[in-house]
């Protein structure tokens, strides 16, 4: 079901729609398979609903994608609505749920491209020209880093090498592994972990 006009407020429609039928009984028409039904009452709210998840996302992208999403589960779960509440309240209680997983989503985003940003293989080749003791524990390291990198599992040695050898974008990675570019994040994240904890036992002091 597209939201034609979304962003374009000329063009939507009124949420007074065109019929004067009670929401009970458009749901009750459309948990019967009346599909007419629902899409007056998308019509009647489509305008509630964005303006609510516009306040609540601040962009107007993301509220354009919860309302969207809004009404496809509203009509999903229409056999779960209950006629003590309100379609419009019930209907903005999913916007609000929807809102709320949006927001931890782009918080999690957020903290794994802070952590992408030290948590590359850098601490792994860090030497020094000038000191032969230090290129000699970068050279161990190195080595280190091709076994462990050698013993992981095909779905993390994959992933290391696209983007810390290979340096491929996270959209290129995320295509190539048919992921979300934050799946793909997820992924890299996941296998830098694996790859430290198989270099660790490498790295000890032999002596």
């Amino acid at each position: 079901m597209a939201l034609d006009g979304v962003l374009n407020t000329s063009t939507w429609p009124s949420q007074k729609a065109a019929s004067d039928e009670s929401d009970e009984f458009l749901v009750r028409r459309a948990r019967d398979g009346d599909f007419a039904a629902f899409e007056t009452l998308y019509h009647r709210y489509q305008v509630l609903a964005y303006r609510f998840a516009y306040q609540m996302t601040g962009r107007r992208d993301d509220a354009e994608d919860v309302t969207q999403e809004a009404f496809v589960r509203a009509y999903q779960h229409l056999p779960k609505y209950r006629d003590e509440a309100k379609f419009s309240t019930w209907l903005l209680r999913i916007v609000s749920n929807l809102c709320a997983d949006r927001a931890r989503m782009n918080q999690r985003r957020t903290a794994l491209e802070q952590q992408e940003a030290t948590d590359g293989l850098d601490w792994m080749t860090i030497g020094s020209n000038e000191d032969p003791n230090e290129n000699l524990e970068q050279d161990r390291r190195k080595i280190a880093l091709r076994k462990a990198l050698a013993a992981l599992p095909p779905h993390h040695r994959n992933v290391i090498v696209l983007r810390d050898i290979e340096e491929k974008e996270y959209t290129d990675i995320a295509e190539i592994l048919g992921c979300s570019v934050g799946g793909a994040k997820l992924r890299v994240l996941r296998a830098r972990r694996a790859l430290k904890e198989r270099i660790a036992p490498l790295l000890e002091d032999p002596s």
